[in-house]
Order: structure tokens, then C-alpha cells, then sequence
């Protein structure tokens, strides 16, 4: 009889992980895509961004002091924003070129806007470690701007930009959980929806070290490659 009750049990928690499962596995496909597509587009708009507010300082290769206070004060402003209320924000965007607001593609718009800006002063940072004396050596040189930025300041500040992007990744990682909450789909609708909501913690728990594996990968990816290229250089 023991051994009846204990198979039942065990049919019924093997059936039950499985319903979780379910629903688990398509969610981190959602999550993953609307990572990947954000970190490409954050990326491109961040890297450029932060590139501009360094050229463009008072010290920098092209100066434009009005131009760069007026770029810096904007940043600041969205970065003041709470990431929850700058969706809620820019999700009217999304419904001015997707025409809907709802969806993994409708609120990548609204991650990239949250997100773009923390990049930009990151990579604002990281460009500004590189030594003064190599952008002398190369202006003397006769390099142009462009070559400036290209060959001395991107190189030089590499493993400084993995770390920023690394953190940006895992902000993004973050982001995309909360954005579950509104409509987004993805591990963080299935962790408030069915787990917080339903009181469910064979939910909620999966979902949670699901998502703490990916922030402990991508950190780890992200070091590894910094590292690496330190490593090169120090060969070099």
C-alpha cells in the first residue's frame, strides 16, 4: 500500500514539474529573444551615444561644449526615470510604429530607451581611462578624428567596454522580467502571473534560478572575455 501511495506521489509531483515546465521553457525563448534584439539595438545606440559625449566635451577631439551639456542634461533625464515608469512612457511609442502595446516586439522599444542611456555614461567612463598621453602621440602624429576614435580610443578601452556591456546585459536581463508585467511576455509574466500571483512557488522558485543561471553565465561570459583580451595585450 506504501508503495502504491508513494508511486501515485510521485506520479503526481513528476506531472506537476512537467505543467511547470511547460510554460517555463517557451518563456525563456520569449525572454531570450527580446535580450538578444535589445542588447543589439542598445548597444549600437549606446556605444554611439557614448562616443559622441566624449568627443564632443570641452576636452575632447571635436569640442562642442552646448551641444554636449544639452546631450548630457538629456541622459540624465532619462536615466532619473525609474526603469518601470520609462516603459510606461515609451510604450506609446510602440503603439505609434507597432500599433499595439502588448508582445515581446512591442516593449523592446520601451527596454531600449530604458537602457540605452546607462550604456552611453558607461561607455563614457570606460573611453575616459584611456591615457591622455596616447591621444597627444596620436594627434601628433597627424591621425584624423575618426582614426582617433577607431584605432586609439575603442582599442585601448576595450576590456573596460566588455565590463560596461556585461552590466548592461544583465540590466537588460532585468528589465526584460519587469516588462513581463506589462505584456511582454517572458519569465517575468510567468514568474507574477502564474507564481507571484497564484501563490504558486513551484513557479516562482524555477523561474527565479532560472533566471539567476543566466545573470551568473552572462557575468562570467562577459569577465572571461575582458580578461582575455587583457591577457593578449599584456602578451603583446
Amino acid at each position: 500500500m506504501n508503495l502504491k501511495t508513494n508511486s501515485l506521489g510521485e506520479v503526481l509531483a513528476a506531472s506537476a514539474g512537467e505543467e511547470v515546465w511547460s510554460f517555463i521553457w517557451p518563456a525563456i525563448g520569449t525572454t531570450l529573444y527580446m535580450l538578444a534584439v535589445t542588447m543589439i539595438l542598445t548597444f549600437a545606440l549606446g556605444l554611439a551615444l557614448g562616443i559622441v559625449l566624449v568627443v564632443t566635451d570641452k576636452d575632447g577631439i571635436r569640442p562642442l561644449p552646448i551641444f554636449n551639456a544639452v546631450l548630457g542634461t538629456v541622459v540624465n533625464v532619462l536615466r532619473s526615470f525609474p526603469s518601470m515608469i520609462l516603459i510606461i512612457l515609451l510604450l506609446p511609442l510602440s503603439r505609434l510604429v507597432l500599433h499595439k502595446t502588448y508582445g515581446a516586439n512591442a516593449c523592446i522599444l520601451a527596454l531600449v530607451g530604458s537602457c540605452f542611456p546607462m550604456l552611453g555614461r558607461l561607455v563614457e567612463g570606460a573611453i575616459r581611462e584611456v591615457a591622455k598621453g596616447k591621444l597627444e602621440a596620436a594627434k601628433a602624429m597627424g591621425a584624423s578624428n575618426g582614426d582617433i576614435v577607431l584605432k586609439v580610443l575603442l582599442p585601448e578601452s576595450l576590456p573596460s567596454l566588455v565590463r560596461a556591456f556585461t552590466v548592461t546585459v544583465i540590466a537588460i536581463l532585468g528589465t526584460t522580467a519587469l516588462a513581463g508585467s506589462f505584456g511582454a511576455g517572458g519569465l517575468g509574466d510567468v514568474a507574477v502571473r502564474f507564481g507571484y500571483n497564484r501563490f504558486r512557488t513551484d513557479v516562482l522558485i524555477p523561474t527565479v534560478l532560472v533566471l539567476i543561471a543566466m545573470v551568473q553565465a552572462i557575468q562570467a561570459l562577459g569577465g572571461a572575455i575582458a580578461r582575455g583580451i587583457e591577457r593578449k595585450r599584456h602578451l603583446v
